[in-house]
């Protein structure tokens, strides 16, 4: 039985060489960021049960309580979901070759590109656009993380023509140095380049199923009770513990809201649970961030429900100003809103913050937004 070997191994051609290593050798590549503490570590190995690890240095060590992967498994990569504990997901050499071959067709990736990986590796947003590349037979270039003249200089000075970012890290380069940036991760910022695609996958689909709302080829999407669910080529074989998420007619249920607008594009609302029930009203938190993003005097915001005894849930925003000497009130907050949104999704408190808690890949992290407001 083929084993599953960990690689606690940084971004970079080292990377890429062990992966494809482990890949020759009919074996299973489980990435393990590095930068993790130790616990972390160790919770996630006993979650997937490599048979091997490879350290940053390259040595190998054997594993106690090792378990193998089925012939044909390419990849476990671990998700957090809802739970924050650590989930490995299970893909085949198939679902990554389908999921990298829909992107690259999306894309019109030819002989002339050059993908440029800067983020994590041991998530798939990173992991995918190494394999796009070695989907396309295009040269990759893996940098060990985001850095915005890394990132520019990949472009201007060795050609790098595709790339993978986050918000974030879009609005700390000129993005007109690529052909094509592929962003996902966190809600898109206004006035998106129109060399950006805005993605929307998950670690179950092996990356992107759709770009700017519209299926990836292969990709069959549905609505069932406000859920949407994918179909396709991409999806994950199951996940380490066995436990295949499907329905048994191969829909994924993403626990994520949307609807299919009239032209047939996805309109993604956010996951489930997330939506702020207001004196009887639902508020997407997504859809007013959007809004409260193009104030000038907005930085960053996010928007959280907060339980009240009138309405049941009040719409709060957590904002970084734009200058934290001059912070928008919550009335011209809501006033910005009520120009687009109905009434109901104005925030009624306000929490100023110097930042948003994110992840390592650029994501709000909701977990950890603070409870205080103030009204």
């Amino acid at each position: 039985m083929p084993d599953l070997v960990a690689l606690a191994v940084p971004g970079g051609p080292v990377f890429v060489d062990l992966l494809r290593r482990i890949w020759d050798a009919g074996d299973a590549a489980l990435p393990v960021d590095p930068r993790l503490p130790r616990p972390a570590v160790e919770r996630l190995l006993a979650a997937t049960r490599p048979a091997r690890l490879v350290d940053a240095s390259g040595e190998t060590h054997r594993l106690e309580g090792g378990r193998g992967v089925e012939p044909g498994d390419a990849l476990v990569i671990a998700t957090s979901g809802s739970t924050g504990e650590p989930r490995g997901v299970v893909h085949t050499h198939a679902s990554l070759r389908a999921s990298a071959r829909a992107t690259n067709r999306a894309l019109g990736t030819t002989d002339g590109d050059r993908w440029l990986c800067c983020l994590p590796v041991a998530h798939i947003a990173g992991l995918s656009v190494i394999t796009r590349a070695l989907e396309a037979a295009v040269p990759v270039e893996v940098l060990p993380g985001f850095d915005a003249a890394a990132v520019e200089a990949a472009a201007r000075e060795r050609g790098a023509t595709l790339t993978t970012l986050v918000p974030t890290a879009l609005a700390r380069i000129d993005p007109s140095r690529f052909r094509r940036i592929v962003v996902g991760g966190a809600a898109p910022p206004a006035g998106l380049p129109t060399n950006a695609v805005v993605s929307y996958g998950l670690t179950e689909t092996a990356s992107a199923v759709a770009y700017d709302g519209r299926p990836l080829e292969g990709v069959e999407l549905r609505i069932v009770d406000g859920e949407i669910q994918v179909r396709g080529p991409m999806l994950l074989r199951a996940y380490r513990d066995g436990t295949d998420p499907r329905t048994t007619d191969g829909w994924l249920p993403t626990n994520d809201e949307g609807e299919l607008d009239e032209a047939g594009r996805l309109v993604v609302h956010g996951r489930r649970g997330e939506v702020v029930n207001t004196g009887g009203e639902k508020v997407w938190p997504t859809t007013v961030e959007r809004v409260l993003q193009t104030h000038p005097s907005v930085a960053e915001v996010a928007v959280v429900g907060r339980p009240d005894p009138e309405w049941g849930q009040v719409v709060v925003a957590v904002v970084a100003p734009a200058d934290p000497d001059d912070p928008p009130s919550l009335d011209a907050l809501r006033e910005h809103v009520r120009a687009e949104l109905p009434a109901y999704a104005a925030p009624r408190r306000l929490h100023l913050v110097r930042s948003l808690p994110r992840t390592v890949l650029g994501k709000l992290d909701r977990r950890r937004l603070s409870a205080p407001s103030r009204p």
